[in-house]
């Protein structure tokens, strides 16, 4: 049967088979909840809601908000109205805001009350944007030209009438990119794409979600569809946790403990500060837990400090934005059961195989598929259901060849199809006319007992073209010598290979998804003439 793959039916789902169980936000007071039979009725409410501010299929409609409730509800109200969620990244600059929400062409903006003003501050470079909710109700809003978020579906509680027709095809949501290599490209992601890419991850060889999970999505859900987390856990009918706005470690270890979660999901440097908490004050943690830690290669050693100390599987995987946004997910093969940790290593920090129906393939600067040795590197291609075919508007259609996506990902495969990042094409350094991948010297320092944060970026050399500099945060208490910290990487890797310089930090700079900012620091490097200080 042509049945529409559409985000309701999802919904729909989880408010009439898990009905009673909860989606918890965590705010400054403490902590809330409601059922999904409830989230299904407020978000069918807002759905409704929407007609009457005169927005319409197509029509976009931006967030600024962090992972709560009321976000949730937006992220499946706006697409059963026939528009366009744009989730903006509530950490960027008001300059880069405006461009985005400009871009996205936004006729509606909701925000989080803190976050109120700078939407104030940028209206007037939105020629779009018709109206401003305030997630609050009427007391908590007080904000002059804003629209309770409560006050807007306070009236009504579904369509009436009949909710609109809307097809698989239809545009649901609107990501931009980080920004990290140029301006943010907008990824616009269908039902289909969607509800494809929820079933995907779901998986035991994705994520491996069901009813019985407790998630916690400590990725923002402005950043890439929170990883297809919150469309996850209403399919399954899974507890969500939501852990409200700028979560912090101690915050985020406090939640693993009290609410049992058992899957949660964010960035390895947001992962480290977790751990760190979690060995200054233990707590304990569900039996099953397992965390997924995205967006960047997982240092081996996090991985084992997880294992070892805590008994806690981490997931690695690898996706991008423009794949809604992921594409690969790691799993140990059946026939390495009886294999030891040290052996599944190798394996465990791998971006994994692909999931179903995405395909992948590694290719040479030629565009010739490299062997399969595990060795040999190329550029990551993919195509795929749920991998866009080219960014809103048509930026940067570079990008795009014969159906597959230049991800600018350097990676290799092996014989069982296990990919491996080597690095970012902006992040190799080229040095003497030869290449060296910055992540696998930033995995070998952060082996390193002293070292809690380690990045390694290419400062300009007049001689060598580009020459690694280390940007180093040491442990609490420590203080390692460079020596300490490069002679083993001599012993590792060709001499040519290590650092020129190890720059010790308080802290290493991120972007506003919480990664580390390679960027920020080469450009302060080769503005400062190779001056450390």
């Amino acid at each position: 049967m042509r049945y529409p793959l559409v985000l309701p039916r999802i919904l729909d789902r989880a408010a009439d088979l898990f009905g009673d169980k909860t989606v918890v936000t965590y705010h400054a007071g403490g902590a809330g909840s409601l059922r999904w039979d409830e989230v299904r009725r407020r978000a069918g409410a807002l759905a409704a809601a929407l007609p009457r501010l005169g927005i319409g299929p197509g029509d976009r409609v931006a967030t600024l908000a962090w992972n709560t409730h009321r976000h949730l509800e937006l992220y499946f109200g706006v697409p059963e109205a026939g528009a366009v969620l744009l989730t903006a990244n509530a950490r960027l600059s008001t300059e880069q805001l405006a461009r985005i929400l400009r871009h996205g062409g936004a006729k509606a903006v909701f925000a989080d009350p803190e976050l109120v003003p700078t939407v104030d501050e940028l209206a007037a470079e939105l020629p779009d944007l018709r109206h401003r909710v305030v997630l609050a109700d009427e007391a908590s809003s007080g904000h002059p030209g804003w629209t309770a978020y409560e006050a807007l579906i306070v009236d009504g509680t579904g369509w009436g009438g009949g909710a609109p027709e809307v097809g698989e095809d239809a545009a649901a949501a609107l990501c931009y990119t980080s920004g990290t290599t140029g301006e943010p490209k907008g990824v616009l992601y269908s039902h289909r794409a969607l509800a494809l890419h929820t079933l995907a991850i779901c998986l035991p060889d994705g994520f491996g979600l069901g009813e019985a999970d407790v998630i916690l999505p400590a990725v923002p859900m402005f950043h890439a569809n929170a990883w297809g987390l919150a469309h996850a856990a209403a399919m399954t009918g899974a507890t969500l946790v939501l852990p409200g706005p700028k979560p912090t470690a101690a915050l985020l270890a406090d939640i693993l403990s009290a609410r049992d979660v058992t899957f949660a999901a964010a960035v390895p440097t947001v992962w480290l500060g977790v751990l760190e908490e979690l060995r200054k004050e233990p707590r304990p943690l569900a039996h099953r837990l397992r965390i997924h830690a995205g967006g960047a290669p997982s240092p081996p050693a996090l991985i084992e400090a997880y294992r070892k100390e805590l008994n806690v599987e981490v997931l690695t995987g690898w996706g991008m934005t423009e794949l809604t946004p992921v594409g690969m997910v790691t799993h140990p093969r059946g026939d390495m059961a009886a294999w030891d940790p040290e052996a599944l290593l190798p394996v465990r920090t791998s971006q994994g195989t692909p999931l179903p129906f995405v395909e992948a393939r590694v290719v040479d600067t030629d565009g010739m598929t490299v062997p399969s040795d595990g060795s040999t590197p190329g550029e990551l291609e993919v195509r795929g259901p749920w991998v866009t075919a080219g960014y809103f508007k048509g930026d940067d259609g570079e990008a795009f060849h014969d159906g597959w996506l230049r991800t600018g990902d350097v990676a290799t495969v092996d014989g069982r199809g296990y990919v491996r990042l080597v690095d970012r094409t902006r992040d190799l350094i080229r040095s003497g006319g030869e290449w060296i991948s910055s992540v696998q010297l930033e995995h070998a320092l952060m082996d390193h007992p002293d070292v809690a944060e380690a990045v390694v970026v290419a400062v300009p050399d007049a001689k060598w073209q580009e020459r690694p500099w280390a940007c180093v945060v040491r442990r609490p208490g420590s203080t390692p010598e460079p020596s300490a910290l490069l002679e083993p990487l001599a012993e590792r890797f060709p001499r040519w290979w290590v650092p020129d310089r190890v720059v010790f930090m308080d802290a290493i700079p991120r972007t506003s998804t919480g990664k580390f900012d390679k960027r920020t620091l080469r450009q302060r490097f080769a503005a400062d003439g190779g001056d450390p200080a």
